[in-house]
C-alpha cells in the first residue's frame, strides 16, 4: 500500500538565484514531482497564484527561480538545471530550441503582456508623453532593455514619442521589471514603466496608472520553453490552456495568445 506524502506552504532560498519555491498544502501521490522552473519577474506572481491550482489537481510542485529573461537565459546556457523556461519573449526561448538546449516544437507563447506607466504619487497621467517631457518627476525607472522584454518595450514606447535621448539623465534601470516596480514603490523613482500584470497582483497599488497604447512598442509575446521534457512538465503546460489558467491570467491583465496554434492546448 502506498503511503501518500503530505507538503505545506514553505519558502526556501535557492543558492543559485535566491528564489522561492512554493509547496501547496495537499495531499501528494507519491509519484509526483518538483519542477524547477525559471520564471521572468512579471510572470511569477501569476506563476504562484496557477501553481497553487496545479499542484491541488496534479500533486506536482514548483520550485521557482525568478529574474529577468536576459539573466535567466544565461544560467540556462550555462547549465542551470531548469525544467521550464517562462520567458518574457519569444527571442531567448526560440533560441534555445534553435541551439538544442529545449525540446524542439514545444514551446508555446503563453501570454501576451502590457507595459504601462505607473506614479504612486498620483502625477496626472492623462497627458503621460506630456509629463514625461515636464520637471514634475526627477527619476524614471524601467528594466534594463539589454536584459528584460518589458525594458526593450519601455525603449520603444520612448522612441516612439521621441523621448529616449531627453530622459537619459533620470532613467532608473532594474535588473528586470520586478526590481523597476520596487525602485517606484520605495519612492526612489517617481515614475516607472511596469508590467499591467503587477500592479493587477498588488490588487490596489493607488495611484495613477497610463496603458501605453499598444501601437508604441511591439507586442510582449510571452514563450515558455521545454528543457527537460517529462510528463510532469508536459502536464504544467497543458493546464496554461485550461480555462482556469486563462481567466487567472486575465485577471492578472495579460491578454491571451492569438490563437489556439499559438497557445499551449497542444499539451492537454
Amino acid at each position: 500500500m502506498t503511503t501518500a506524502k503530505f507538503g505545506c506552504a514553505a519558502l526556501r532560498i535557492s543558492a543559485t538565484v535566491g528564489v522561492l519555491i512554493w509547496l501547496g498544502c495537499v495531499a501528494a501521490p507519491a509519484s509526483a514531482a518538483e519542477l524547477r522552473v525559471a520564471v521572468a519577474a512579471n510572470f511569477a506572481p501569476a506563476l504562484e497564484a496557477l501553481g497553487a491550482a496545479f499542484t491541488e489537481a496534479t500533486g506536482h510542485t514548483l520550485l521557482l527561480a525568478r529574474g529577468s529573461t536576459g539573466k535567466l537565459y544565461a544560467q540556462i546556457v550555462n547549465g542551470a538545471p531548469f525544467d521550464i523556461f517562462f520567458a518574457a519573449d519569444s527571442a531567448r526561448a526560440l533560441q534555445l530550441q534553435t541551439d538544442g538546449r529545449a525540446i524542439a516544437g514545444a514551446g508555446c507563447i503563453y501570454a501576451v503582456g502590457a507595459l504601462v506607466l505607473w506614479s504612486p504619487g498620483k502625477l496626472p497621467l492623462d497627458n503621460a508623453p506630456q509629463v514625461l517631457r515636464s520637471d514634475d518627476y526627477r527619476f524614471l525607472a524601467l528594466a534594463n532593455p539589454r536584459h528584460a522584454p518589458y525594458g526593450v518595450a519601455a525603449r520603444q514606447a520612448l522612441e516612439s514619442l521621441e523621448l529616449w535621448e531627453a530622459v537619459q539623465p533620470r532613467l532608473v534601470r532594474g535588473e528586470n521589471v520586478g526590481q523597476a516596480l520596487q525602485f517606484v514603490r520605495s519612492g526612489n523613482a517617481q515614475l516607472g514603466f511596469v508590467a499591467a500584470a503587477q500592479l493587477a497582483a498588488m490588487r490596489d497599488p493607488g495611484g495613477t496608472v497610463w496603458a501605453v497604447p499598444q501601437t508604441l512598442y511591439e507586442p510582449v509575446q510571452q514563450r515558455v520553453a521545454l528543457l527537460d521534457d517529462s510528463p510532469a512538465a508536459r502536464e504544467l503546460l497543458g493546464f496554461l490552456s485550461g480555462e482556469l489558467a486563462q481567466s487567472l491570467l486575465k485577471s492578472y491583465g495579460y491578454g491571451l495568445a492569438a490563437n489556439k496554434d499559438n497557445g499551449c492546448a497542444q499539451f492537454r
